[in-house]
Parts: structure tokens; C-alpha cells; sequence
């Protein structure tokens, strides 16, 4: 694959992933980012312009940028806490190829109560045990980079950082993978807000089980993959404009 037809790819990747976050209810207005590092390029990433709903993204309207912040494609704007948090995360874990950041319901109503946690009590719940980290500081918006590499560096250990009232990052390898795990980390999220609701004792599964589960879904990267192109091709049939270039 040319590096042009590895970058049209990459592109078609993240704005199906924007693009389907919008149609689950991951998004807040024109609000949140996704970027993916360019192949081959560690110094560049792909990420969605400011002001655009992720709803009506195309491939073409993703920005490639520098860590520091240039533009080099696209005729957008960034958004600055943008740069500050995707940057940072990308300069420091060189396996975070795709980094998703996002204010989803219910995974940010953990976030705004004292001492929450993902709890153990659902199958989709299980993928992420041994997977999460809590940063407990709210400091206000992201607009420096100090407070974007305090965040990178709670992602070391982690591909999944709830953010104190505030919401979620979520890093992978791939678009595929970093979008799978975003959507059933929601998925796990609403089980859980949904029968704490009822005031009743939470079924929690047993660490050792819990530890066992996750190793049968660790790397299930064919199933990730699945689900984006399942998305994908829906997107062809319903709204083919999605793949536009210009």
C-alpha cells in the first residue's frame, strides 16, 4: 500500500468512527476529538476539525497536524484542547495510534460521582478489567500542555482514563479497536448507571473470574475490525457522501 493510499484509508477510518459516534450518542454538540497517527508518521496525526458536527464529517474535512499544533492539511481549524490532549498522549505512548476523547452520558456520569468506579457486573464491563485508570483532579480545560502529558501519563498503564467531571479518554492501536472499546466502554457504563439506579445490591462477578474473562477477549482485534467495517458499509448505502475528498 502507497503512503497516499495508507492516509486515504486512515482517513476513511476515523470519519466512520466520528461519524457513527454521532449516531450512538457518543458526541456533545460539536464538542470532543478523535485523532489517529499518520502511518508511518509518528510526529503527525489526522483530527477532526473544530466546529464540524461529527455527524456531517467527511474524509476530506479531517485535519492533518503536527504535535505542536500547524495545520499542514485541511481547511478547518483545530480546537485547542485538542492539541494539548491528543499531543501529549501521542509523544508519550507510541502504541496509541488512535486516541478518542469524548463527554458519552454515561460513562461521564461515573465521572462526576465522588469515589465511582467501573464496576465488575456485566460481560461487556470485563473487557476493560486490568484496562482503567482514574485521574481524580478536575483542573479546568486542557490549554497547555503540562495538563495534557499529566493526563498522557496516566494512560501508561491503561488504554481507558476516566476524567474527573469531566469524561473519558480512550486509546488504541487501531480505529478499530479504540472505537469498539469506546463504544462498549458506554455500553458497560449504562448497565451499570441503569441498575445502580434501582437502589439494589450489584451482582459484582468475582476478580478471579473477572481476570479470566478479560484474557478470552484480550486482542479480539478481528472482531474490532468487524465492527467498523459493518459501520462503514451502512454509511455507504445511507450517506456515501462520507468518503468525499473535497
Amino acid at each position: 500500500m502507497t503512503a497516499a493510499s495508507a492516509l486515504f484509508h486512515a482517513r476513511l477510518d476515523l470519519a466512520c468512527a466520528l461519524r457513527w459516534a454521532a449516531r450512538y450518542g457518543l458526541h456533545e454538540g460539536v464538542c470532543n476529538h478523535f485523532s489517529l497517527r499518520l502511518p508511518g508518521e509518528p510526529e503527525r496525526f489526522l483530527i477532526n476539525p473544530q466546529g464540524l458536527h461529527w455527524s456531517e464529517i467527511t474524509a476530506g474535512d479531517l485535519l492533518v497536524v503536527t504535535a505542536d499544533g500547524q495545520i499542514l492539511e485541511g481547511r478547518y481549524t483545530v480546537e485547542p484542547t485538542a492539541i494539548c490532549i491528543h499531543a501529549a498522549i501521542h509523544r508519550a505512548l507510541p502504541d496509541a495510534h488512535c486516541v478518542m476523547h469524548t463527554h458519552m452520558p454515561y460513562a461521564t456520569t461515573l465521572t462526576v460521582l465522588a469515589d465511582a468506579r467501573l464496576e465488575w457486573i456485566s460481560q461487556n464491563a470485563l473487557r476493560f478489567h486490568g484496562r482503567v485508570a482514574y485521574e481524580e483532579a478536575y483542573n479546568g480545560l486542557a490549554l497547555d500542555m503540562r495538563e495534557g502529558r499529566r493526563l498522557a501519563g496516566k494512560l501508561h498503564a491503561a488504554d481507558v482514563l476516566f476524567l474527573a467531571n469531566h469524561g473519558v479518554i480512550v486509546r488504541g492501536t487501531s480505529v478499530a479497536q479504540a472505537f469498539d472499546d469506546l463504544y462498549y466502554l458506554e455500553r458497560a457504563c449504562m448497565l451499570q448507571v441503569t441498575a445502580q439506579a434501582t437502589g439494589r445490591r450489584l451482582r459484582v462477578v468475582p476478580d478471579e473470574i473477572a481476570r479470566h474473562t478479560a484474557s478470552q477477549m484480550a486482542g479480539e482485534s478481528q472482531q474490532a475490525l468487524l465492527h467498523l467495517q459493518a459501520l462503514q458499509r451502512i454509511l455507504d448505502r445511507e450517506s456515501p457522501e462520507w468518503r468525499r475528498m473535497d
